[in-house]
């Protein structure tokens, strides 16, 4: 089996992992849910991820765990494909979630030791997360609270990003949006903080060096979070244009005004919150996110004039009649990529260019 010898050999993960953006980067608006060059395509990744499975046990019966895990996460990375293929409609997408589950709870044994974890809430109740430690136990790490968007689980999100920080030297506390978004105002910002305090605690984390990173609607709670808890170093989030955009909108809506505000009234809103974040900050843009590229990109000039470190990065998407694609791969790299450059020992300051890994479309620096 071509997909399952990759496995055996040297770079296996990074193989399928060019293989999967490669293939992403090919795609056409053509291909559309339910034709049947769509449906080869799901079950030709469908397959991969169970071959890749099959080594995996293989794999691990003989006692090589390392490169069981590794499998493993080819696997993982081969049913993301397929996921991202499907419509969400399709009755295969409870078939590729069950893989998926079952992916990490092969993986929630050594060498990855995956764990899940409670975390102690404001309101004395307790949060589940999943906590994925670094490779590098002799010193402490940086780590990341990555929070899933609104419609996904934080199995989902960590099936994701396990292939992507292999290697990386960085800790990942998973959480889903539904267990940490709340409307009372300063919970959700309460309730991370929470989960701050637990990384913070552990001696295997560096607490000067912790991050979050928000998917969809959970980049406007990541945002808050960053404005409310001075500790964080570095944020994936929304850099608060929802906030922003979701105001502008009442505000005319209630006023009836046509007139668009004064350029300079509109950038110092635009900007306000982004003065009370002290990390520097990465603001996806485009696609399946709540950020518009225009306004994104207004964001970022502002930024630079007044000296604040904000980066964008806007992934390739695929428009279909299904829906946008996005190339998870590069993109995914990219941000992990972004987040362990900026948590490292020596980060550049806010005044100094950055070299951003590719995202294969567009990463603009300041």
């Amino acid at each position: 089996m071509e997909y399952a010898a990759c496995s055996h050999k040297g770079g296996g993960l990074s193989s399928v992992r060019r293989r999967a953006a490669a293939f992403l980067d090919n795609l056409t608006g053509e291909e559309n849910p339910g034709t049947i060059a769509r449906q080869n395509s799901i079950t030709k990744w469908t397959n991969i991820g169970d071959e890749q499975c099959l080594v995996g046990d293989f794999k691990a019966r003989k006692g090589d765990s390392n490169e069981a895990a590794e499998a493993r996460l080819c696997a993982l990375t081969a049913f993301e494909v397929a996921r991202r293929l499907l419509d969400e409609n399709d009755p295969q997408c409870e078939e590729v979630a069950a893989r998926i589950e079952a992916g990490i709870q092969c993986l929630e044994v050594a060498p990855a030791n995956i764990e899940r974890v409670k975390i102690a809430s404001c309101d004395c109740t307790e949060l589940l997360a999943y906590y994925v430690p670094a490779g590098n136990h002799d010193l402490p790490t940086p780590a990341v609270i990555c929070i899933s968007m609104e419609d996904e689980s934080e199995a989902t999100l960590l099936a994701r990003l396990l292939p992507a920080a292999t290697n990386r030297d960085m800790s990942l506390l998973v959480v889903s949006h539904r267990d940490v978004s709340n409307p009372a105002r300063g919970l959700s910002q309460a309730l991370l903080s929470s989960c701050l305090d637990y990384l913070s605690a552990r001696p295997d984390v560096d607490a000067a060096r912790i991050g979050v990173y928000g998917e969809g609607m959970s980049a406007a709670l990541a945002t808050d979070f960053a404005a409310s808890d001075r500790r964080l170093a570095a944020a994936v989030c929304d850099g608060g244009l929802w906030h922003w955009t979701r105001m502008r909108a009442s505000v005319v809506w209630m006023s009836r005004i046509a007139d668009e505000p004064e350029d300079g009234m509109v950038s110092a809103h635009r900007s306000q919150l982004m003065r009370r974040l002290r990390c520097p900050v990465l603001v996806v843009t485009g696609g399946r996110g709540v950020v518009s590229v225009s306004e994104a990109m207004k964001l970022q000039t502002e930024c630079i004039e007044e000296r604040i470190d904000l980066d964008l990065a806007m992934p390739r998407m695929i428009k279909s009649s299904g829906g946008s694609i996005e190339n998870f791969v590069t993109s995914d790299d990219c941000i992990l990529g972004w987040l362990k450059q900026k948590l490292a020992f020596n980060a550049a300051p806010s005044s100094q260019q950055t070299d951003l890994p590719d995202i294969n479309a567009q990463v603009l620096g300041p």
